[in-house]
């Protein structure tokens, strides 16, 4: 079954087919040519079941509030107060685009909304300091990658409710990795402003940090609100989703005035044909992973890791290759629901931490973003910045390399992942 269902997606991706339908009509022919006795009605209730979970409703909230930032003064306010931090220092504007990233990315949950945030702003930025242009893009489209690491991340929220892997344990271990990645993009710039011989900008006045600290004080709030709410037990991620948009239509409208009542309905329009996407895309995806279940695909690939002798080390560097080949064709939350399905219950069972599997997917998920032919942060950057895609693809590659780096660190210092979820939980 699983080969039919694997032949049948492929080639409806290589016919530019839908991501509903690449995941539905497999299901469909799985169901009538080796589960018959399935009845048809059981199909719509898992099409239904698959989205009825309290869990997902963080999705459609931290859209809805990425949207509203995006759109108003937030997001730019975060900028501001980031550059007045690491601004001044050895390669600032480089810090600061990855600052700025891990700020939004902690208030957005999504990757695509940090770069249509915050490329326009940073990109003439990073030009201005001296950057080349093409690791400007590179830079903008690489670090953005940490909003789906940093909580709220939507695709942590996706894989607990996937697995029932607590989202919270999710939220911590997310904080860490995100953490390291940004450090070693961190890293990555201080070589940069060194080759390119960036010149220092002068440190700015007292006066004028505690100035804008003030006038940014209701955009630091929200990361705030979000991460303390969630890491001290006040909320759970879906109530914090929640509280996140009342807080972003608050700020926005009543504090810096830039959200009209016209406005708001645009944007929630916006985030419902956003959210509309996500949940067919997991409706089918639930219907996908029942058949796969059904059909014992993870029995049979735990055997087969059994017989061929594999242990823990070799089967996460297949799963490390399985993710990264099928991000580079595939969209994030497809590639999520169509692959931790069979791989997940493997992982289990040879003893692996739910938390940590599900970070190492979430970082493959991350570099399939910005990998080439088909990385979805590369056309959002290329329609956002107006630039051609070969211009970003060509800066791209010393942050994959980096990527990799810290990718095969994660998968194998497993303390990174999971120290911080065994120390609170």
């Amino acid at each position: 079954m699983i080969f039919l269902i694997i032949l049948v997606s492929a080639l409806l991706m290589i016919f530019s087919f839908e991501m509903l339908l690449v995941l539905g009509i497999p299901t469909f022919l799985a169901k009538e040519a080796f589960f018959g006795g399935v009845p048809d009605i059981a199909l719509i209730q898992k099409l239904v079941a698959g989205i009825d979970h309290t869990t997902l409703l963080a999705i459609p909230f931290f859209i809805f509030a990425a949207h509203i930032m995006s759109s108003g003064k937030i997001a730019s306010k975060l900028t501001t107060l980031v550059k007045l931090i690491f601004g001044h220092r050895h390669g600032g504007m480089g810090l600061t685009a990855v600052g700025s990233s891990m700020a939004f990315g902690s208030v957005s949950g999504s990757a695509p909304a940090t770069v249509a945030a915050l490329g326009k702003l940073l990109y003439p930025e990073l030009l201005k300091a001296g950057y080349r242009k093409s690791f400007s893009l590179g830079l903008i489209v690489s670090s953005s990658e940490t909003a789906l690491l940093i909580p709220p991340s939507i695709t942590l929220i996706i894989y607990g409710w996937m697995t029932g892997t607590s989202v919270t344990g999710l939220f911590v271990g997310g904080l860490s990795v995100g953490v390291v990645l940004g450090l070693a993009f961190a890293l990555l710039v201080f070589w940069e402003a060194k080759v390119s011989k960036i010149v220092k900008p002068p440190k700015p006045d007292l006066s004028v940090v505690l100035n804008e600290l003030k006038g940014s004080i209701w955009a630091l709030g929200m990361p705030v609100l979000i991460l303390g709410g969630i890491y001290s037990g006040l909320f759970t991620a879906t109530e914090a989703a929640a509280v996140s948009v009342i807080y972003a239509i608050f700020v926005e409208g009543v504090i810096y005035r830039g959200l009209t009542f016209k406005k708001l309905y645009d944007i929630a329009e916006q985030s419902a044909i956003a959210t509309s996407i996500i949940f067919i895309l997991l409706a089918f995806g639930g219907m996908l992973s029942f058949f796969v279940t059904l059909a014992q695909v993870p029995d049979t690939i735990s055997h087969w890791v059994v017989d061929f002798g594999a242990g823990p080390i070799l089967f996460l560097f297949i799963v490390n290759i399985v993710f990264l080949i099928a991000g580079m064709f595939i969209d994030p939350n497809s590639a999520l629901l169509i692959l931790v399905p069979p791989l997940y219950p493997v992982a289990v069972g040879l003893g692996i931490d739910p938390i940590h599997f599900g970070l190492i997917v979430t970082l493959n998920i991350c570099i399939g973003m910005i990998t080439p032919p088909f990385g979805l942060d590369i056309f959002v950057a290329s329609s956002t910045l107006d630039v051609p895609v070969t211009d970003i693809i060509k800066g791209i590659w010393p942050f994959i390399a980096i990527n990799l780096a810290v990718l095969a660190l994660i998968t194998y210092v497993s303390e990174i992942s999971i120290f911080l979820p065994n120390l609170i939980l």
